[in-house]
This record gives C-alpha cells, sequence and structure tokens, in this order.
C-alpha cells in the first residue's frame, strides 16, 4: 500500500494525507487484508484466554491438590492473573520493537509465541502426573502468553487505524473487538459442543485439551498472513525521516506521562468490564446460580454473539459522536446496568442470566470499542506502539488479569454474590474521570501530516502541563 504524494492541501494549508480520502476499490481490498490479519492474531490470543476461563473449573481439578475446590480455584484464578505480570514488560519490549522495525514484523513474532504457549497448555502432564511442576508448567506456559499478549493487541490496533481513513477510524477499529467477541464465542461454542458430545468423565480425562491444541494451526494460518502484508502507511512515512531518533521508554513517558495515566484510567474499565462479561461471568453462573456448564456457556454464547455484532454500531456511532462522548456513555451504561447484570446472571435459568450478560456487554462493548480506537489516536507515530501498549497493558493486568480473582475473593470474604458489583462500578467511576480528561481525537490523521493532531491540548495532572 503506497503513500499518495499529491500536492493536494488541507483546510489548514498542510498536505492532505491519503488517510483523509474515500478509499479506492484497491485500498479497501488490502484494507480488508488488514483486518483479517490482523483480527486472527487477536482470535488466537483471546481464544486461548477464554477456553482457560470457561475451562477454569476443570483446570483446578487437573493442575492443583485435590479436596479443596474452592481453593483450586482462587489457584486456578491466581495462575490466571500472574500471567498478566509479563505483559507490561512484553507491551514495552514488543512496543519498542514495533517502532523501530516496524508493525508488521513485530505482530508475525507474537502471533508464533502466543499460538505456541497455548497448544503446550493441551499437552501438559496433570497434578496426577508430576505433582506441583504440574502448576509450575502451567503457570510458566500463561507467562509466555502474557509476554506475547503485551505487543500484541495494541500493535494489532495499531496497525489497522494507521491503514484506516481519518473521519471511519472506529468504525474500522471496531472489528479488532469484534474478533476478540469471536474468539470468546467460539470458545464457548466449543466447549459447549465437546461437553454436550462428550461425556463427564471423557472430557475431564483429555476432552477439554482439544480447544488449547486448535491454537496451533490457527496460529500458523496468522502468522502467514501477517508475513504477506506491507507495513502501515504511517510508519513508512515515519521511515523517510532517518533524522528522526527512536525515542526511549523513558522520553515517551516523560513527554505523553499524562496523556498514559488518563487514558490507563480509563482502560481500567475496559479490562475489569471485560473479564468480568468475558470469562469470570460463566463461573459467577455456575458458582453463584448453580446453573449447569452448558446452561451457563450458552447463555455467555448468545451474550457474545451480541456483543460481536454491536461493535461496528459502536464504532460508527463513536466516529459520529466523539471519543469523549463515546467514554461517558460507556462508564454510565456499566454503572447503570451491571447490578440488574449480576443478579439476573445468578438466577441459574439460560435466558435471564444471557438477558444479564448482554446487559453487561452493553457497556463493555462501547469502552472496548473507544479503547482500540484512543489507543493509537493518542499519541503520535513515532512512540505509538510503546506508549499503547504500556496504558493497554498496564491497565490490563492491575485490573483485567485479576478481575476473576478479586470476585471470587469478594464473594467468599463478604458471602454476597453481588459484591463484584460495587468494584466494577467504583472502576468505571475512575475510568469516567480519566477518560474525560483524554483530549477528543476523533479528527486526528495517525500519520501527522493532517491538520488535528496539535488541535487539543495534553490533559494536565496536578496543575503540570505535559507535552502531547
Amino acid at each position: 500500500m503506497s503513500n499518495n504524494n499529491d500536492a493536494s492541501l488541507s483546510s489548514s494549508g498542510s498536505p492532505r494525507s491519503p488517510l483523509s480520502e474515500p478509499l479506492s476499490p484497491e485500498r479497501r481490498k488490502a484494507m480488508h487484508q488488514v483486518i483479517v490479519a490482523s483480527a486472527i492474531g487477536n482470535f488466537v490470543e483471546w481464544f486461548d484466554f477464554a477456553i482457560y476461563g470457561f475451562l477454569a473449573i476443570v483446570i483446578a481439578q487437573h493442575f492443583f491438590p485435590p479436596g479443596e475446590p474452592a481453593l483450586a480455584l482462587l489457584q486456578t484464578f491466581a495462575v490466571f492473573a500472574v500471567s498478566f505480570a509479563l505483559r507490561p514488560i512484553g507491551g514495552l519490549f514488543f512496543g519498542k520493537l514495533g517502532d523501530r522495525i516496524g508493525r508488521k514484523r513485530v505482530l508475525a513474532i507474537t502471533i508464533l509465541m502466543m499460538a505456541g504457549a497455548t497448544a503446550l497448555i493441551g499437552v501438559l502432564p496433570t497434578y496426577g502426573a508430576i505433582g506441583i511442576a504440574a502448576p509450575l508448567l502451567l503457570a510458566l506456559a500463561r507467562c509466555i502468553q502474557g509476554f506475547s499478549a503485551g505487543g500484541e493487541y495494541a500493535g494489532a490496533c495499531t496497525y489497522v487505524l494507521e491503514h484506516a481513513p481519518t473521519h471511519q477510524k472506529a468504525r474500522y477499529g471496531s472489528l479488532i473487538p469484534v474478533s476478540t467477541f469471536m474468539a470468546f464465542g467460539c470458545a464457548a461454542g466449543l466447549t459447549l459442543l465437546l461437553s454436550t458430545v462428550m461425556s463427564n468423565g471423557t472430557m475431564e480425562s483429555w476432552g477439554w485439551r482439544i480447544p488449547f491444541l486448535i491454537a496451533a494451526p490457527l496460529g500458523l494460518i496468522g502468522l502467514y498472513m501477517r508475513l504477506h502484508l506491507e507495513e502501515s502507511p504511517a510508519f513508512k512515512a515515519l521511515q523517510k525521516t532517518p533524522e528522526t531518533p527512536h525515542a526511549r521508554v523513558s522520553e515517551t513517558v516523560r513527554a505523553h506521562g499524562a496523556t498514559i495515566v488518563c487514558l490507563s484510567a480509563f482502560i481500567s474499565a475496559t479490562a475489569l468490564s471485560f473479564y468480568m462479561f468475558t470469562t469470570y461471568l460463566v463461573t459467577y453462573m455456575q458458582v453463584a446460580g448453580n446453573a449447569t456448564r452448558a446452561t451457563a456457556l450458552l447463555a455467555s454464547l448468545g451474550a457474545l454473539v451480541f456483543s460481536g455484532l454491536l461493535c461496528p454500531v459502536i464504532g460508527r456511532l463513536s466516529d459520529r459522536i466523539g471519543r469523549r462522548n463515546t467514554i461517558r456513555a460507556a462508564c454510565i451504561c456499566l454503572m447503570v446496568a451491571v447490578f440488574p447484570a449480576y443478579y439476573l446472571a445468578g438466577s441459574g435459568e439460560m435466558l435471564p442470566a444471557m438477558l444479564g450478560a448482554s446487559l453487561l456487554a452493553v457497556g463493555a462493548v462501547m469502552c472496548g470499542v473507544v479503547t482500540a480506537v484512543l489507543l493509537a489516536e493518542q499519541f503520535p507515530t513515532r512512540v505509538r506502539y510503546t506508549a499503547s501498549a504500556l496504558c493497554y497493558n498496564v491497565a490490563y493486568t492491575i485490573f483485567g488479569g485479576t478481575a476473576p480473582l478479586i470476585a471470587t475473593w469478594l464473594i467468599d470474604l463478604t458471602g454476597n454474590s453481588l459484591a463484584p458489583a460495587f468494584y466494577l462500578i467504583a472502576i468505571a467511576l475512575l475510568a469516567f474521570v480519566g477518560g474525560s480528561r483524554l483530549p477528543e481525537s476523533s479528527q486526528r490523521a495517525l500519520d501527522d501530516n493532517e491538520a488535528g493532531w496539535h488541535d487539543q491540548p495534553a490533559p494536565k495532572l496536578k496543575g503540570a502541563t505535559i507535552a502531547s
């Protein structure tokens, strides 16, 4: 995909970016290839995280000492959370690498690591076979996944949005969250199918391994597609200015610290609501509502399909009303819907549980869609991958990876099955404040050549202006 160096000017008199022009048939075809190749890697990443959450009860039985199911479940979610500790490290490593050598090369590396580690879980021996080494190997595989995932989502969003037209960034960016919800939907559907066609004994003996092993061929397909893509126009334009030095992480944080803090505050709600909805709610339906695994998975599957269909709608809405309004609406939706959502999800009945999950999904989808585009819009090309990966992974480590663990702990501590709802409301309030301080960025061009990038001031923290 080549840059268009015509002499047309924007309204400000600066050269008009090709991203401001309508998509030609050739560019539209190339855009579709970019989206598919980016989405499939994202699909593999979240497919594994979904499978782990949906099969948490089975994993707890196989990889931890028997006799105390509640403790084993907590330990399973603790391993889930530990893997997130590697995400900020992976985000900084792959982000810096992506800003130096390009987006597509890094995305090829991350999908290969993710698929390999996921398939490894499918062949690990259990606690009954090798004792304490089993949970240690499980944690190691999860840490490899966490490290590679640190460079995957922010990189995929950056790569797609650097190809997208300026006035339709959220529309195209919303297709990355679609692949996320599709991954969870396919994981729920596959788990439900295996639970239906296999006896409980077979499923718990070896059937649970099948979903993890599927990641290997999916990863190879994604790797092939990514290796045959071109670099993004914004990065290619940056490469033509060799006098521009590569930014150090310390320089990135110093120059964009306020934006990083405010964006991370908003992404905290994205992370928490996402994992509350997609991962923990299936366990909640079974533990608090005494629903069967099939009922919980079917209810979750219906809500996930609804979420995937809702993403493009929210993307178009965000392009129309702007990022700040989308941020505020998302946080308000979460705070209003969380109590009825948990109440219905804990009913034990499929239709009320599906309705409850769908209620929570509305705010989670709004957060996810606007986060995908904010990751690219809030930072210039030179530091975009590094800064966005830092924001995304720190927030997801603190609030996303710990969501199932903290939710389980809160219920155990208080004896109140609605305790996680109070936690989500508190984080949504934090996100509302942080997100509202971000500059409106819906009209920013991501190649830095079109008017709009410097039109809005950076957010301020404690009276200090940090240049953006």
